[in-house]
């Protein structure tokens, strides 16, 4: 696949208490027949992630149509898995409702951070977004002993089907912890409970120490995805090293085939591009006769999230 990058959708002007800076893991959703609406993340003043949307022209998606400046849900309650952040990973339409699924942040203070996986549900199209649970749906367990994050879900039939991220691993660089993850498979029958059984669909590889939340869509028998990795050394402040895009396909959603060579798509060659230092946590649209892909840049979505369509 040959992608034709398009440009800025958006990024917070720093004006806004709530939605003060970056628009981190953007992923769409057909809001109607002319219309995308984009979910994504924002932090607040305190750096604080919260969940908000914008809509924009399904045509031209750099064209805005709508912002959500009020956040779809609020911290969670004091001492919970989410009262540090909520960032909105992926959605899942069933029988008239909108299952969210979203990582929930708490800070630590031998490693940096704890993350969980939470849902919430949407009875009223997307508009407003209530928890399923004060706890998280998945959570570090005597199998996965750190955390897991970043859940992408397909509903296919009665199988409800999550590729999500699983630390396995803390170690220290540069006299500070860094995470080390890769991405896994789980299913479930309710979309709520999840049976996870240690299976890996995409692993460490020499460069690949970290890999970011997938994007899986399915197109005739085979399995596509999209992901993120970089090292664990040197990722913020050298490109180098920093996230790029990969690609994989299956057969079956379990066993995957990495084709990193056919991703197509980069870094920006200008230090003054949004997207030159980084590019990651990426979400694949079939939309019409074309395919949309919305990614973040530089800073982790600091810099706001871009688009680029399929040629």
């Amino acid at each position: 696949m040959k992608w034709e990058k398009k440009g800025l959708v958006f990024v917070p002007d720093g004006n806004d208490e709530l939605m003060h800076s970056h628009a981190s893991i953007p992923f769409a959703t057909f809001k109607n027949a002319n219309e995308l609406r984009i979910y994504f993340s924002s932090r607040n003043t305190h750096g604080k992630s919260l969940p908000f949307f914008v809509d924009v022209d399904l045509k031209d998606p750099s064209k805005l149509k709508y912002v959500q400046r009020k956040p779809l849900m609020e911290l969670g309650r004091l001492g919970t898995f989410d009262d540090s952040g909520i960032m909105p990973s992926c959605i899942v339409e069933s029988d008239g409702s909108l299952y969210m699924y979203y990582i929930g942040w708490n800070p630590q203070i031998t490693v940096s951070y704890r993350l969980s996986i939470g849902l919430a549900i949407s009875r009223d199209g997307g508009e407003t977004f209530l928890r399923y649970s004060i706890g998280p749906i998945c959570d570090r367990n005597i199998d996965e002993p750190y955390f897991n994050t970043a859940p992408f879900v397909l509903k296919e039939e009665d199988t409800w089907r999550m590729w999500y991220i699983s630390c396995t691993d803390w170690k220290i660089i540069n006299n500070y912890p860094e995470p080390v993850y890769h991405i896994k498979y789980a299913e479930s029958n309710d979309g709520i409970n999840w049976r996870r059984e240690g299976i890996v669909c995409i692993d460490y590889d020499d460069f690949a120490e970290a890999l970011g939340r997938p994007t899986v869509f399915k197109e005739g028998d085979v399995y596509r995805m999209y992901f993120s990795y970089r090292r664990i050394t040197d990722y913020r402040t050298n490109r180098s090293c920093s996230y790029r895009l990969g690609y994989a396909e299956s057969k079956d959603g379990i066993n995957w085939q990495k084709k990193n060579d056919e991703v197509d798509i980069y870094t920006s060659e200008s230090p003054n591009d949004w997207d030159y230092q980084m590019i990651e946590y990426c979400h694949v649209l079939n939309c019409r006769d074309s395919q949309y892909m919305f990614y973040n840049g530089n800073g982790f979505g600091k810099s706001g999230f871009g688009y680029a369509k399929a040629e």
